[in-house]
């Protein structure tokens, strides 16, 4: 079996990004590998292209232009929130608001975001929106440690249903390889998205 459209594929892989100088940021092992339902759209669609037609015991090694992955910073991703909307009980939380912590919050549409706090005065809190991989190339080098038949409740829900998935319905959220992890509104964030 080769992976295509509607195969549920598990990678293992080693991540390097052009500003790590070859150190890896991100190890994903075949005990807790990446699993995905390929043609989903929830990964890099360069990431699934590179992978696409491999079988199960092949080996990988490639890069993504950042153009292809996170793209570059974006300036008016970076910006000036009031300090009080950061209050609970009207009090501010100074060991959550430390340079360089990264705090989910919601957009005006309700979508979550993590934000870096960049900088914080008396009355304001610069907060970078950027994906932390923006502007970096991705070398992924890897293993395809298994491929399988989507069942047609998976493809209909978008993502898989076993043990270590974020799945429906009380599955449990697996490693939290890749950034992946089940939030109030199912499957979320990661490299690979």
């Amino acid at each position: 079996m080769i992976i295509s459209e509607n195969k549920v594929v598990s990678v293992s892989y080693e991540l390097t990004t052009s500003s790590s100088k070859g150190e890896i940021i991100e190890t994903v092992t075949a005990t807790s590998p990446l699993t995905f339902i390929s043609g989903t759209g929830n990964l890099l669609a360069a990431f699934e292209e590179n992978l696409s037609g491999l079988k199960e015991g092949d080996s990988f090694s490639f890069s993504i232009p950042c153009k292809d992955a996170y793209g570059e910073p974006n300036e008016k991703a970076v910006v000036s929130l009031p300090l009080d909307a950061f209050m609970v009980d009207g009090q501010v939380d100074n060991e959550l608001l430390k340079i360089g912590s990264v705090i989910p919050m919601r957009d005006q549409s309700g979508r979550r975001l993590n934000g870096k706090v960049k900088e914080v005065t008396d009355n304001n809190v610069t907060m970078d929106f950027n994906h932390p991989l923006a502007g970096d190339d991705l070398h992924f080098k890897g293993t395809v440690v298994g491929i399988r038949e989507a069942t047609a409740e998976e493809v209909a829900h978008g993502h898989i249903h076993e043990e270590h998935s974020c799945g429906c319905e009380g599955d449990s959220c697996g490693s939290d390889s890749c950034g992946t992890g089940c939030g109030d509104e199912g499957c979320e964030g990661g490299c690979c998205h």
